[in-house]
């Protein structure tokens, strides 16, 4: 089917999916700082022992936003762990030290990225290569069958 295709068919076909994906990534990360936003705003986590010091005192992040261990969500020891699976460390000014929910790891989702960017590099890479060996191997045996039929006289 693609090899029906002229040069300049190919080269608007490429040219339209690369417009279409620069309006697909502009529009996502649009809607995307959109939604976190909003959410950001009107949603409150769940801390513990019911303390809210944060909302209304200036506060210092003793630890940043982390995973639960698996003991924690279990056994529901720290009960914010139990709806976001990550927790946060405050020391408010009073002194008090609170506990809250929290929503993403920085860190893991960064680690997440980078994961799957090295793996679309591989997979690229060993596709790339499969498809010049490919196109080797095709111009050998051309090669070889117009060798074939020149030394036959066929032509």
């Amino acid at each position: 089917m693609i090899e029906t295709c002229s040069k300049r068919c190919m080269l608007l076909g490429t040219i339209l999916m690369g417009v279409l994906t620069i309006v697909v990534l502009i529009l996502e990360s649009h809607l995307a700082d959109t939604l976190s936003g909003s959410q950001r705003r009107n949603k409150t986590f769940p801390t513990e022992n019911n303390s809210t010091c944060w909302v209304h005192q200036p506060y210092t992040v003793i630890s940043e936003c982390h995973p639960c261990s698996d003991f924690e969500i279990r056994s529901k020891s720290i009960g914010v762990c139990i709806h976001t699976s990550f927790k946060e460390i405050l020391k408010c000014k009073s002194g008090e030290t609170v506990t809250r929910s929290c929503d993403r790891v920085a860190y893991l989702e960064e680690r997440a990225y980078w994961t799957f960017t090295i793996w679309s590099l591989i997979i690229g890479l060993v596709s790339c290569f499969a498809v010049m060996l490919r196109t080797r191997v095709l111009n050998f045996r051309a090669k070889k069958r117009a060798q074939k039929a020149l030394s036959n006289g066929a032509i």
